[in-house]
């Protein structure tokens, strides 16, 4: 439980305010611990909860899970209602297959809409690492309120300590009010050079694919946009059965990511400070940061011995095999038992190279 909540009673009495959590992601990188039938949300790598749990762990005090929303795939279904016991099982959206996170959004934004027609959504993904919940539900508090005082989709903006190449950035202008920052553009992921000149000019932030919107607002931003997931929203408001209308649409609705659909082309998206510590956890070399390390950075979550070796990552399923290293350096060494990788750390974005590739078994 979250201690100490009190800020956010007038929040939790606010019955139009609903958390929608993408959970929908195979999050190859992280493989051979991850696989289709075990994806990165479900993986507990640091303590015992699940990165999905702890997202909606966040929640509390916030919003409650009968307000909350989690989209996933058919294929992880069964897997998500044996994690997620305590969910009610309407709130449990299951997409019939993946059509990225535009798709996502106009369907969290139809179901909402039959429930709550003015409702606000935090969107969040399911992977994160954000280790203080108080100052994150802090920062969702204000795009919240930013949201409502402008009319307008507001995304999180996370301040960036290091010209990462594989995040997004936002270039933001002047503040036009005491809490938010417009979006005068969207940049895909950059080469080094480019984002260490994003740093340097100081009104650059990384994206983190958080978004606060209304349904009235993002209805209207889909028709200024995106049409096409207007009309499947508006479909979602005159259907009677939503399974079977799900299993015959949503194949034909556009594959298209929700920046690129939207926020990309949207004269008037907004944007919230972050102020609380993240992480995308976007692969291993992202998550050796959070495991014990020895003295020649080392990380790993079972003994390491090492000899002249430093900078790697190790991983066992099981946490008390030992492990010794000698000679080797910045090398990501995961075993699972029926799986065993050895990658080096510079290669780790390339995993899903490797995922393809494989045996449906293994995948």
């Amino acid at each position: 439980m979250i201690p100490n909540m009190a800020p956010f009673a007038q929040t939790l009495a606010d019955t139009s305010l609903y958390a929608v959590v993408l959970a929908g992601g195979y999050g190859e990188r992280f493989w051979p611990l991850s696989r289709r039938a075990k994806p990165k949300h479900h993986l507990a790598l640091f303590s015992e909860r699940t990165l999905l749990a702890a997202t909606l762990e966040r929640l509390e005090g916030f919003i409650p899970l009968e307000r909350t929303l989690v989209l996933t795939g058919a294929d992880q279904a069964d897997a998500m209602r044996k994690l997620l016991p305590e969910l009610p099982l309407e709130n449990l959206i299951v997409e019939p297959m993946r059509r990225d996170t535009a798709a996502a959004m106009a369907l969290a934004a139809g179901i909402l809409a039959r429930r709550d027609p003015n409702a606000t959504a935090v969107v969040l993904p399911a992977d994160h690492h954000i280790p203080h919940a108080t100052d994150l539900q802090h920062t969702l508090a204000t795009a919240v309120t930013a949201a409502r005082r402008h009319a307008s989709i507001v995304t999180i903006a996370i301040t960036p300590d290091w010209p990462c190449p594989g995040f997004g950035y936002l270039e933001l202008g002047s503040p036009v009010d005491d809490i938010a920052f417009p979006v005068l553009k969207f940049h895909e992921k950059p080469s080094v050079s480019a984002a260490t000149e994003y740093l340097q000019r100081g009104n650059f932030r990384w994206n983190a694919g958080m978004f606060v919107w209304s349904v009235p607002v993002l209805m209207d931003a889909l028709q200024q946009t995106a049409p096409d997931l207007l009309t499947f929203l508006n479909e979602i408001l005159l259907t009677h059965d939503l399974h079977a209308f799900l299993q015959a649409r949503f194949a034909s609705v556009p594959k298209i990511s929700f920046d690129y659909a939207v926020m990309e082309r949207l004269p008037n998206a907004l944007a919230v400070e972050a102020k609380f510590e993240w992480d995308d956890l976007g692969g291993w070399p992202a998550a050796g940061k959070y495991f014990p390390k020895d003295a020649h950075q080392n990380a790993g979550n079972t003994f390491i011995q090492s000899l002249d070796a430093s900078g790697n990552i190790v991983f066992s399923h099981d946490p008390g095999q030992h492990v010794s290293l000698l000679g080797v350096e910045n090398l990501i060494i995961v075993n699972t038992g029926d799986a065993l990788l050895v990658c080096a750390r510079e290669h780790g974005e390339r995993l899903k190279e490797i995922v393809a590739a494989l045996p449906a078994r293994l995948q």
